[in-house]
This record gives C-alpha cells, structure tokens and sequence, in this order.
C-alpha cells in the first residue's frame, strides 16, 4: 500500500471512530442505547485506537481497521430500517442525528473498502515475497 493509501486510511478510521462515538452518545442521551455500566465499550473504544494508531501498518491494524468501517457502516443500515427513524429525525437534533448516520455511512464505507484493499496487498506482498524466498531460487 503506498503511503498517502495508508495515511487516507487512518484518517478515515479515525473519523468513524470519531462519528462512532458521537453518534452512539447521541443514542445514549435519546434514550435509544442504555448507558453501559461495565467499560465494554470503553474497551472496544481504546481497541479500535490502537489497532488504529499502533498497528496500522501490520495485517492485524487493518482487520480492527476493517471492523471500525463495518461497525460505521452498519449504524446507518440498522437505524433507518428502525420503526422510530422519521419521528427522531423531524425531533429537536433530529438534523444531527440524520447528519451523523450519512457521514458515517459513507466515511465508514470508504474505511472498510481501504482497509480490505490493505490487507489484499499486504497479502499479495507477503505472497511475492515467499516466492522470491524460495528455496532453489539462487
């Protein structure tokens, strides 16, 4: 992957990342997702930042990379298939919410599509290189 490839990449994670938690926040304080007690998504929260951040450039970075996309993706597709999705877009902050399920559906969708492309060519690198390592070769 070239490097304006991977740095496109890490932005765009971060940015659903960032989506994410507004947007799970604003499912919160609505009343739509109850207030999680146990840090579950805290931890799922620092994973996704790590994998971002740490291990971006290692086939593991790009697999948490691709399920940030995943999840941005899905928040869309499973919100406005709910029976209460007009009634909360015409709400106070209705424009927010609305906002937020579009920029993550497509941010998310350009995340999970860098993020497969990563680990093809990070596939067919490692592929190339087992073949020139072979033995028998010199």
């Amino acid at each position: 992957m070239r490097i304006s490839e991977r740095a496109v990449l890490v932005v765009t994670s971060l940015l659903s990342i960032l989506l994410l938690t507004l947007h799970i926040t604003d499912d919160i304080v609505r009343g739509i997702s109850k207030p999680e007690p146990a840090n579950t998504a805290l931890m799922v929260l620092v994973l996704f930042l790590y994998g971002t951040l740490v291990l971006a450039e290692r086939r593991s970075g790009h697999v948490i990379m691709l399920l940030v996309g995943l999840f941005a993706v899905a928040m869309p597709v499973i919100h406005m298939r709910g029976a209460h999705y007009g009634e909360i877009a015409r709400s106070a902050g209705g424009f927010f919410f609305v906002w937020t399920l579009w920029a993550l559906g497509g941010v998310g969708g350009l995340t999970f599509v860098l993020s497969a492309r990563g680990l093809w060519n990070l596939r067919r690198r490692q592929a190339g290189y087992a073949a020139s390592a072979a033995p028998g070769d010199a």
